[in-house]
């Protein structure tokens, strides 16, 4: 009896030996989570994905970090700008989608995102609507721009210079500065365009406004098309950019992602803030929350000059005016406004540009824009958008007042636009993940109980073994026995 329960020990350690390794060697349950994941990881109505996709749980923060001149007459006559940084002031973002519509067949969904912004004390330094900051003066900059080839505006603009004594700076609250001021030379120049608002801010209009519709796919047909963006206010592509790479729309709107991530792939985001689609590469393996992560990161590439990266020859506006590295003229997309983007401090800009500005102090960890992802399920679980507002500032011969002044890409202000998931969400997310691991180490576990098996068996084998070896006490005797 002893002996078949060895041999039958034996068999059954063998057979789980080998069909873990088969299991380990077909990725069979790994595969059966990698497809439970692409089933769920769909919009559809009234799914835990969808509800998360159309009302995220994760609190959206924006941060308005102003940087105030404090040499404006120097500047004036030729010097460098000296500038402090102040902020944060830190406003609540709500973003839940509306106007959600499913195409019949399922495959996309349009939506629009409004945004609203409300103030939060506890995480600013200061109130918005007393702080004051001395920053360069965009309307009239950019009314310079504009009306330097009309004689009879620059008529005009210089009469209303001098009448509201308007100058290459201007001091406002942060308030009016993100939302908006009517401004004197606006005013004058509205009734001959009626296409310029009389009024400036920097983010006027876009509270409780939308960017536009969306038309979503929804990731039925290829779970890689999770969240893609097929279109944009009707649009496939953009006009603004002079190839058609360039005027790509590419990519999800930076809030949702594709499951099954790998470090090898390149994450494309499209960004109206941009006015261009981005990318992100793999930078690094994070642990937040008890949750792993891929951190990706927008390469210098993204931003970098023709002679770095030939593909970005369309951003060059109008063409062949292209920018130093780290720089993106918007002009062509904010009415005419000479906007210059970049990274917070000029970070991944040349050297040239971050020195010709007194008080930048590029710092990757401060300033570069991040995402954080579940590599299983395409989880955003921590991410940074960080972005800063320049304006291109020149000598214009027409113009007395920007006689001496220096070309310049002038810093007004960069936001970091953050998210963090909540507590809830993450909870969810683990205990979905360690549900997915639990499949996936099946192989293991029934590798496991063949070694436990195999020492099982190798111990009955050792104890038949001396059994045999010693035999009965009548067995051990002598032979012969003295009577």
């Amino acid at each position: 009896m002893v002996k078949w329960a060895v041999f039958g020990t034996a068999a059954v350690s063998v057979t789980l030996l080998i069909v873990s390794i088969v299991l380990l060697l077909t990725h069979t349950f790994m595969d059966i989570v990698e497809g439970q994941v692409k089933q769920a990881i769909v919009l559809k109505n009234e799914s835990e994905v969808f509800e998360d996709w159309a009302n995220p749980p994760p609190p959206v923060y924006m941060q308005f970090y102003f940087f105030n001149v404090t040499n404006p007459l120097e500047v004036l006559s030729g010097e460098k700008p000296f500038v402090d940084e102040i902020g944060p002031y830190t406003y609540r973002e709500y973003r839940p989608r509306e106007n959600i519509t499913f195409s019949v067949n399922g495959t996309e969904v349009s939506a629009v995102t409004p945004k609203t912004y409300v103030f939060e004390p506890e995480k600013s330094i200061g109130d918005p609507k007393v702080d004051l900051i001395r920053t360069v003066n965009i309307p009239l900059v950019t009314i310079l721009e504009m009306t330097k080839d009309s004689s009879l505006l620059r008529l005009f603009i210089i009469a209303a210079l001098k009448t509201y004594k308007e100058g290459m700076f201007v001091t406002r609250t942060v308030d009016e500065l993100l939302w908006g001021y009517k401004d004197a030379v606006l005013s004058i120049l509205h009734p001959f365009k009626k296409n310029i608002s009389d009024t400036f801010g920097l983010f006027y209009k876009m509270n409780t406004t939308d960017d536009g519709e969306y038309i979503f796919l929804s990731g039925e047909k290829d779970y890689l098309e999770f969240t893609q963006i097929a279109e944009w206010k009707g649009q496939k592509a953009l006009n603004w950019w002079t190839t058609e790479t360039c005027n790509m729309i590419n990519g999800t709107d930076g809030t949702s992602f594709h499951p099954l991530l790998n470090k090898d792939d390149t994450i494309y985001m499209f960004s109206s803030d941009l006015c261009r689609s981005i990318y992100a590469v793999y930078e690094s393996s994070e642990n937040i929350k008890d949750i792993s992560v891929f951190r990706f990161s927008p390469p210098a590439s993204v931003f970098a000059n023709v002679s770095v990266n030939p593909q970005n020859k369309g951003f060059c506006v109008p063409e062949g005016n292209c920018l130093p590295s780290g720089l993106l003229n918007v002009s062509i997309c904010k009415e005419g406004a000479p906007i210059v983007l970049s990274s917070p401090h000029f970070y991944q800009a040349d050297e040239n540009v971050i020195n010709s500005i007194r008080g930048m102090k590029p710092v990757k960890e401060h300033h570069m824009t991040f995402l954080d992802l579940n590599p299983l399920t395409g989880t955003l679980i921590q991410a940074a958008k960080r972005m800063q507002v320049n304006v291109y500032v020149r000598k214009i011969n027409v113009y007395p007042i920007t006689q001496d002044i220096q070309t310049l890409f002038f810093p007004v202000m960069h936001l970091n636009e953050s998210v963090l998931i909540d507590d809830k969400s993450a909870g969810r997310l683990r205990s979905i993940l360690f549900q997915g691991r639990v499949v996936a180490n099946i192989p293991f576990i029934i590798m496991g109980l063949g070694i436990i098996l195999a020492f099982l068996f190798t111990t009955l084998s050792c104890l038949q073994k001396r059994s045999r070896d010693e035999g009965t006490e009548e067995e051990r005797g002598p032979l012969i026995r003295a009577s």
